[in-house]
């Protein structure tokens, strides 16, 4: 919670304490990275520097995000008035300057997890299992997870997402069911026949593999890298 806008935007009077809990927050980032654990720590930084970048770009339209009081209703014209809660010009210039001191900061954090990400990225192998059919925005995927010795069989289904301006492919999953270690050793040719056995309504289901020896958190770590991973396969 201490890494959020609001923590730069509303400045208390003690600018040092701000600054210790904005290192606070970025120790426990590094304290996941440390354990190889990239998220939600690495995609919360991104999110956290683009906003930061975007404030420093709009700075002529930051007192909009400064605290506000109601002031009064103007029934009139049916609306709430508000006024700021501090000085803004004051606040502003606080809020700044610590933007300007923190930005380097969680750069140098988002380093960290990306070396991580790329790291994890090189020693992923998405392989298609047997031959895939035309449609393939649903069917089965199969990712290990090492630190368990599990293989989780998953269900996927990409989406479409539309926005103002864009349209975007999504990328759902769902466990249908977790095997031991000595499922990694079995052919995936075999494991996929014995889900069409299984599950009848996906009967050609296009079907793919993760590969890693990677003893990475799976939920953490290995997943989410798999799953960019696997995006960029199927739409390549």
């Amino acid at each position: 919670m201490s890494l959020r806008l609001e923590t730069f935007l509303t400045v208390s009077k003690d600018f040092e304490a701000r600054q210790y809990l904005i290192l606070q927050g970025l120790k426990e980032h590094y304290e996941s990275f440390s354990h190889n654990m990239l998220y939600p720590s690495l995609s919360e930084l991104v999110d956290l520097y683009g906003m930061l970048q975007d404030v420093i770009q709009k700075r002529g339209d930051i007192q909009n995000n400064f605290p506000q009081r109601l002031k009064e209703v103007d029934l009139e014209q049916m609306e709430l008035v508000y006024e700021p809660v501090h000085d803004t010009d004051a606040d502003l210039a606080k809020a700044l300057d610590l933007i300007l001191w923190g930005l380097p900061l969680i750069r140098k954090a988002m380093d960290e997890g990306m070396n991580i990400y790329n790291f994890v990225d090189e020693h992923i192998i998405i392989s298609e299992v047997g031959i895939i059919p035309m449609y393939r925005e649903e069917g089965y995927w199969f990712v290990p997870d090492g630190k368990a010795n599990r293989l989780h069989l998953l269900r996927y289904e990409v989406s479409l997402f539309s926005s103002a301006n864009e349209r975007y492919r999504t990328l759902k999953t769902r466990l249908m069911e977790s095997m031991d270690q000595d499922a990694i050793s079995r052919p995936p040719e075999q494991i996929k026949l014995m889900l069409i056995e299984k599950y009848h309504d996906l009967p050609n289901p296009a079907t793919f593999v993760c590969e890693t020896e990677l003893d990475f958190p799976y939920a953490e770590t290995i997943l989410p890298v798999a799953k960019r991973k696997f995006m960029a396969h199927l739409f390549s």
